[in-house]
């Protein structure tokens, strides 16, 4: 009569797939919220003299002649008219944007909106497919100590994932002469290429936006709180409405 109450025979125990346990959380909000992360890569041309373009591998049979990547980052949708939330950093005068889904699909971006003060921009595709933006929480209602995930493509490593607490929030910090407000500091891994991809929470919504790591500090990440980056992209999304 045990045996019919529900427990699992030792040999079906054995293969239930570890990824199922409920501990691991990460694997279910990744799942979700990969559907709304995407890669970009700004491009310019550049002179005989220069060097070839870097991480075209990650892009391959794309023809490239005379160009060379200067901006290399990570993106979220936002809205499903193919607006996306990213760093200003890596889109900054741009000759070209590219931007690649989860599903391997590449289409040119256009720069519509950004405030390089704040170093935050706003790409937009058109796509022939169903788009899935990310469900945006509240980086206020975020506390000291919360478990963290973060998704971005470092050094080109597209959807990679890296977890941890926020150990820090900051109304404002002083940052090469720029005032940075609303930054929540974390011990997520943050890379080049992370800058503009989401920090979620364990409801799968974004917080933040990485936009830095400190200079040969490991373990220290910045991204940037996304009640303040709702504020100042307010009056665009109000005008597209």
């Amino acid at each position: 009569m045990e045996g019919r109450r529900g427990k699992r025979p030792a040999g079906k125990s054995m293969s239930y797939p570890a990824y199922r346990h409920a501990g691991n959380y990460f694997v279910r909000i990744f799942r979700k919220a990969r559907k709304g992360v995407v890669f970009i890569r700004a491009v310019k041309e550049y002179g005989p003299e220069e060097s070839a373009p870097p991480y075209s591998y990650f892009y391959p049979g794309e023809p490239e002649p005379n160009v060379a990547a200067v901006g290399i980052g990570t993106g979220f949708i936002i809205r499903r008219d193919g607006l996306i939330l990213t760093s200003e950093h890596v889109v900054n005068r741009p000759r070209q944007i590219y931007v690649k889904l989860y599903n391997g699909r590449i289409y040119e971006g256009r720069l519509v909106w950004s405030d390089e003060d704040h170093d935050i921009a706003l790409v937009r595709i058109h796509a022939p497919v169903r788009l899935t933006p990310l469900p945006l929480g509240s980086s206020g209602a975020s506390k000291v100590g919360e478990i963290v995930m973060s998704i971005g493509n470092p050094l080109g490593l597209e959807n990679s994932i890296t977890s941890g607490i926020i150990s820090r929030k900051h109304d404002s910090v002083s940052i090469s002469g720029i005032e940075m407000n609303d930054l929540i500091q974390t011990d997520c891994a943050i890379n080049p290429g992370s800058s503009g991809g989401p920090l979620i929470n364990l409801r799968g919504q974004v917080i933040g936006m990485n936009a830095f790591m400190a200079k040969n500090k490991n373990g220290l990440g910045f991204a940037l709180g996304i009640d303040g980056i709702k504020a100042r992209i307010r009056s665009f999304l109000r005008q597209r409405a």
